[in-house]
């Protein structure tokens, strides 16, 4: 009988778990007999995927959704039985604001996508000057950029719809997803789908004009999505389904692992046998290892085989950020709609966006009562992360008051911290991770993956998690270094 090949995956957040699972997938195909172990420090598998349930309220203590467009996710769901839990966002004819000069002002369905359904409404909000809109709408006409190079997105922003748009506008809608600052943030790794329709089509509009025209009508029988979708029950069921699975399949999951060191020893010529040892002084040893850790963790991990490695890891930086979710009763914040609101750099408020939990999601809390779901910190935002649990719900309750009238005492609070959570991609991102590969080629086997590398959302670390399965599978099969691919858009 052929010995099963041994992997060890570090990290039981959503990567590592959609590595595990993609790779269990991908051996059986191959008819390759695996032993695949998944080490968590934590308690909990999931990462950042965190669900509460409390009576019939549910919270999303990390991310409450995951793009319907990246395919991944839609993907997993389907494998894991879960289709027919996902669920879009309600119906509403108003959908998101955005806060200016102290008052909230309507963005236009489809803006996030810059495929605006109605632009009437835009025009008279007062978001934006007639000076402002007429060079936001001069991006049709603005040259492309240099082909060379990496640009901030600000500046890329800035250049193609103008000064005043990005501000109020596009800043919060774009770095928001990052919890960043535009100013800092690479054009190509973030959105690099922005920087091709501009050097394809000239600019971002003329680009989405002939998506659109060139665009299949769907004919697949799929239902319909939303350009957001969740769970019915909360994006935990995702972890749980996922953990399920692999425990059916024969993967190790062992929580409360933590790795304290990393070691290489020769295991057949040009290949390595990586030894773990762990905290409590036992150790694992595999012949392929994924690392699906924080990119400052595996910085630690990486530093006495490869200085190179872990200084470039340590070159991606991590913003801290939280979730404070509240209810509070329905009869007295009737006059909410919509589904919540972001506020740009520009207001100087603690508060960087709240969603309207209950409205924009069915089955988040009793009818009666409005649930909440604020953000704060961010990059040169974090300083108000540092205040008491109290002190915090207080400042955000005030923001709250002065921005959309909510002065009812909330029925419940929950407050979620999350410290060094947000990978930044800064400008050279994508460089940088080519150096990475070069730095990590002499070990074959051995593969990063996670959000700190290409892409933060739950379908990116889904596909990521797959790419990083299938380039193990090709070492475990003596097939050489598997060289990336240029990142997809996003």
């Amino acid at each position: 009988m052929t010995r099963p090949r041994t992997v060890v995956i570090v990290g039981g957040g959503i990567s590592g778990l959609a590595t595990a699972f993609s790779l269990r997938e991908k051996a059986t195909q191959a008819g390759v007999p695996l032993r695949c172990t998944v080490l968590e420090s934590d308690s909990a598998w999931g990462g950042k995927i965190v669900t509460h349930r409390v009576g019939d309220i549910v919270t999303e203590a990390g991310p409450d959704s995951f793009l319907s467009q990246k395919q991944a996710g839609l993907d997993l769901c389907t494998k894991l039985g879960l289709a027919d839990q996902l669920i879009n966002t309600n119906e509403t004819g108003k959908k998101a604001s955005v806060l200016s000069n102290g008052r909230l002002h309507d963005l236009p369905e489809g803006l996030l996508s810059f495929a605006p359904k109605q632009l009437g409404p835009f025009f008279q909000s007062g978001l934006l000057s007639w000076i402002g809109l007429a060079r936001m709408g001069l991006e049709y006409v603005v040259p492309p950029g240099p082909s060379r190079g990496d640009e901030s997105l600000a500046d890329f922003l800035r250049r193609r719809f103008g000064a005043l748009a990005f501000e109020r506008v596009l800043e919060p809608l774009m770095a928001g997803i990052y919890a960043g600052d535009a100013e800092q943030m690479s054009l190509r790794a973030t959105f690099p789908r922005f920087f091709e329709l501009e050097q394809q089509h000239g600019g971002i509009l003329r680009g989405m004009m002939a998506a659109k025209q060139s665009a299949a009508p769907n004919s697949t029988g799929r239902p319909r999505r939303t350009m957001f979708v969740s769970l019915k029950n909360g994006l935990g069921d995702l972890v749980t389904a996922l953990t399920s699975r692999l425990e059916q399949q024969g993967v190790e999951l062992r929580l409360g692992a933590r790795v304290d060191a990393l070691r290489v020893r020769s295991h057949e010529l040009g290949r390595w046998m990586y030894d773990l040892i762990l905290e409590n002084g036992s150790a694992i040893s595999a012949e392929s290892l994924v690392l699906a850790t924080p990119a400052y963790v595996s910085a630690e991990l990486l530093r006495p085989l490869t200085p190179i490695a872990g200084g470039l890891l340590d070159l991606i930086p991590y913003a801290s950020t939280a979730t404070i979710a509240m209810a509070f009763p329905r009869s007295q914040t009737s006059a909410i709609e919509g589904f919540g609101f972001i506020v740009p750099r520009r207001e100087q408020r603690d508060l960087i966006a709240a969603t309207w939990t209950s409205l924009k999601w069915p089955h988040r809390a009793p009818s009666d009562q409005l649930l909440v779901r604020c953000y704060a910190g961010g990059v040169g935002r974090e300083d108000i992360l540092q205040r008491e649990n109290q002190e915090l719900v207080a400042t955000l309750r005030e923001e709250l008051a002065g921005i959309c009238g909510i002065t009812a005492e909330p029925l419940y609070t929950e407050v979620n911290r999350w410290w060094k959570a947000m990978p930044q991609y800064t400008i050279g991102h994508l460089d940088r991770l080519v150096q990475l590969e070069a730095a990590l080629s002499r070990y074959p086997g051995l593969v990063l993956t996670g959000a700190g590398y290409r892409g933060v959302g739950i379908p990116d670390c889904i596909r990521d998690g797959a790419e990083a399965a299938e380039r193990v599978l090709q070492s475990l099969l003596g097939k050489g270094h598997h060289e990336r691919e240029r990142p997809p858009d996003r």
